[in-house]
């Protein structure tokens, strides 16, 4: 389980294409030398399987799925990507909880500072992202999301834009300020929303019946 809280940037060295799964190579100083062979690390928010550890440079396999269903597909070398380590059992959960399983990619549409006329280094950013019809119900104002792994919040919904306010950390320490307009990011809907709008649509649908009163007791 992740937080959504970046640790460090990671800059992609490879990405090989292999007759089975496609291997990535990752520089990360400061996140190479805490894992393992076989953890869990977050790249991008996406889940992945730490391999072949070379301080500071750790590989990763991307199953068919993962190349299908998230913006890694578009991973080049010198592609920076934001990088978290799983959080310990018992750590303050300082973002929300993130479990690193992609549900789709949205489509960047803007990131503009809110006031043009800032220094760049001190200014909060306007993040503009199209969300796909799939996982629109999961959206709520005021509700999190995680976007490329990171925890924000939903500060406007319109039903097909999702917006989020960026502190000049957040821009400065994540992948953010790479990408241009048009780009895929991934999105991973806050669990809870999706508990709750599976558990609506089950009570929408549940039908009393003769079996069911048997079934239960009655």
């Amino acid at each position: 389980m992740f937080t959504g809280l970046i640790e460090a940037k990671g800059t992609i060295l490879s990405v090989e294409e292999r007759a089975g799964a496609r291997r990535i190579a990752i520089e990360a100083p400061g996140i190479a030398d805490k894992l393992k062979t076989g953890g869990s690390v977050a790249v991008s928010g996406v889940c992945l399987t730490a391999l072949d550890i070379e301080t500071p440079v750790f590989h990763a396999d991307l199953a068919a799925e993962t190349v299908a269903r998230t913006s890694l597909a578009q991973l080049a070398p010198g592609t920076t990507v934001n990088l978290e380590l799983p959080t310990p059992a018992g750590s303050p959960l300082g973002g929300h909880v993130v479990q690193g399983h992609v549900d789709a990619t949205g489509t960047l549409i803007s990131l503009e500072p809110v006031d043009p006329d800032a220094d760049r280094a001190l200014t909060d950013w306007w993040l503009r992202v199209e969300v796909p019809e799939a996982i629109r119900p999961y959206m709520v104002e005021k509700g999190s999301v995680a976007i490329e792994g990171i925890s924000l919040t939903i500060a406007r919904w319109d039903g097909e834009v999702a917006s989020a306010a960026i502190i000049p950390h957040t821009y400065s320490a994540t992948n953010l300020h790479t990408l241009a307009a048009g780009s895929s990011v991934n999105l991973e809907a806050d669990v809870l929303a999706k508990l709750a709008v599976q558990h609506q649509r089950e009570r929408s649908t549940f039908e009393l019946t003769v079996d069911y009163l048997v079934a239960n007791g009655y």
